[in-house]
């Protein structure tokens, strides 16, 4: 059984307003066996998508090799947007050594609305991944359910978006369940009207430019 803990503490700043929400990286970043093109950093995976998917939204010029400038640039961006990222999922237990979500077992969370009391500038999380189980979305429906607190959806069309009021902050924050920048969500894009239609319309349309033309309306 591997214990998988979070390799990385929340990055959050005074002045950030939108929180990106996921939950493990890969258990190579535990371990610290870092492969080639991985950044050591929050979604640093070089199989992972969200990195691609902002460096051509907004032409970051990324370095994407494990580098203290690569790390940096990404740093950099996140501010000047005024995103932090604070995955839910504190650590897990794996028998099998992948990244999925669902392979978690034992899973401890990260006290989320904690750290959303303590910056409350923050009114958007944005989700890599929806309420499948052992997603973010799914993990953070747990966490306030623990806390006699519910979402309550805003839009049902992809990306879904709910919101709720902190209890101490008495603040009203929106949730969007981005589709997770994986690989194993492209099948999910694939089954999507609006996803067909464009690519019916444009056979070279693929599912990452699915993913940057839904991304761009929120970060």
């Amino acid at each position: 059984m591997f214990k998988h803990i979070h390799p990385y503490e929340p990055f959050i700043f005074k002045e950030a307003t939108k929180l990106i929400v996921g939950t493990l990286p890969p258990p190579r970043f535990t371990s610290g066996e870092l492969k080639e093109g991985d950044v050591d950093f929050c979604y640093g995976s070089r199989d992972g998508q969200l990195w691609p998917i902002l460096n051509v939204l907004f032409d970051l010029k990324l370095g994407f090799e494990n580098t203290y400038a690569a790390i940096e640039q990404r740093k950099k961006f996140l501010k000047s947007r005024k995103i932090g990222i604070c995955d839910i999922v504190a650590s897990a237990e794996r028998v099998k050594m992948d990244a999925s979500d669902v392979g978690m077992q034992n899973v401890k969370l990260r006290n989320l609305l904690g750290y959303l009391e303590q910056y409350s500038n923050v009114d958007t999380l944005l989700f890599t991944g929806g309420n499948s189980k052992n997603g973010p979305e799914y993990f953070f429906r747990k966490h306030l359910k623990e806390n006699n607190l519910a979402l309550v959806q805003v839009t049902s069309k992809v990306p879904r978006i709910h919101q709720f009021m902190h209890p101490k902050t008495k603040s009203s924050i929106q949730t969007v369940s981005l589709i997770a920048p994986s690989g194993a969500a492209n099948r999910a894009i694939g089954s999507l009207p609006d996803y067909k239609r464009i690519k019916s319309e444009n056979p070279k349309f693929t599912t990452i430019d699915f993913r940057i033309m839904q991304y761009s309306a929120f970060f």
